[in-house]
């Protein structure tokens, strides 16, 4: 079974076509990824009308790229799947609609995919993780806990009250004076800091319901540096160590939360995985790593590259939606916001 892939939910072109051989394990024949950072980088973040713009320009070229290294035809593909959302409208609208217009032209099937359960389903494409486990996703737009028990199946435990983390990241870098995308300038800087030097808060620590709260942390780390300006090299570089030892502080609090409230579930989960941009933070994983090693749990980690937005999650997680018969319509609409564990919340059937 061989699915094509698209994604431009953000500033990210991705085309992508995975298969499944007949035991279900799946293989990558092709992921081709542009990057826009350069084109938003003069703007300190994603500008929504340029991001739409650099999809409509890149995506054709990328979907022949994918076809030519994957060695296959539209005719030799079983679905044609597409992120729907959530996302940036403009860009979510530019791969649905291209994704619908193959399908529709080709007569094959067409999967609309949520670009959260994208990230969610990653795990079993790279690590052949099995139903039930305990979703960590953290990115630029998102923070959440979620049971993922099945395709389609999700329960979400805990999520961000205000920023997402990998908004903290990047405001944070963002008032040091750090260049996009903040991130990864953030986890630079840290490797050679001080950890210890400033004692930031570690919001909701020890509450029982696995949500996450951030925008104090950011607060407090530009209240730290107004207090000590003009900075140095070595002052940046121990905010951002402290700041990035307070957020994995936190990450590790509320995913032990989350395993208390799932303890007495008829199905434990049999593993963590973490997904999303801000997974592929190097002390964020050394942390999970510790964790799970100490509560005996198994610890699924995607490449980084399969961390950031890419068209191989989109076409593995259609895959997946696909084999089940999930299949979507022409009419399917694109969704700016789009909750993971919408299917059980009535609030969100049938609507964008």
């Amino acid at each position: 079974m061989r699915v094509l892939g698209l994604e431009s939910t953000c500033d990210e072109t991705a085309a992508s076509v995975v298969e499944a051989d007949s035991m279900g394990r799946g293989r990558i024949l092709s992921n081709a990824v542009l990057s826009q950072i350069a084109e938003h980088a003069a703007y300190g973040g994603v500008v929504p009308e340029i991001a739409a713009r650099a999809h409509i320009e890149s995506l054709d070229r990328l979907i022949r790229r994918a076809l030519a290294e994957a060695n296959c035809a539209i005719g030799d593909l079983d679905a044609i799947a597409a992120a729907a959302g959530p996302g940036l409208i403009g860009g979510v609208l530019v791969g649905l609609t291209t994704g619908k217009a193959i399908a529709l032209a080709a007569g094959k099937p067409f999967v609309a995919v949520n670009h959260l359960e994208g990230h969610a389903l990653t795990p079993r494409l790279t690590d052949g993780i099995e139903f039930p486990y305990l979703l960590l996703l953290v990115s630029g737009g998102h923070s959440q806990l979620v049971a993922v028990n099945g395709v389609g199946d999700y329960r979400r435990l805990g999520s961000t009250v205000d920023d997402a983390l990998g908004e903290a990241f990047d405001k944070a870098a963002k008032l040091l004076g750090l260049p996009y995308p903040g991130g990864p300038r953030v986890e630079q800087a840290a490797a050679a800091g001080d950890p210890s030097r400033f004692d930031f808060p570690r919001p909701m620590a020890g509450r029982k319901n696995p949500d996450f709260s951030f925008s104090g942390l950011k607060t407090a780390v530009r209240l730290e540096a107004e207090r000590i300006v003009p900075l140095t090299q070595t002052d940046v570089a121990d905010l951002c160590a402290s700041f990035q030892a307070a957020a994995v502080d936190t990450i590790v609090d509320r995913c032990r939360a989350a395993l208390r409230l799932l303890a007495d579930a008829p199905q434990p989960p049999n593993a963590l995985v973490a997904a999303g941009g801000v997974a592929a933070n190097g002390a964020i994983r050394r942390a999970l790593a510790r964790f799970c090693a100490e509560a005996g749990l198994k610890l699924a980690l995607p490449p980084p590259g399969l961390c950031a937005d890419n068209g191989a999650m989109i076409a593995w997680a259609g895959l997946e939606r696909f084999r089940v018969g999930l299949v979507d319509g022409m009419d399917f609409a694109a969704r700016p916001r789009w909750p993971l564990d919408s299917d059980k919340d009535p609030r969100w059937r049938g609507k964008a």
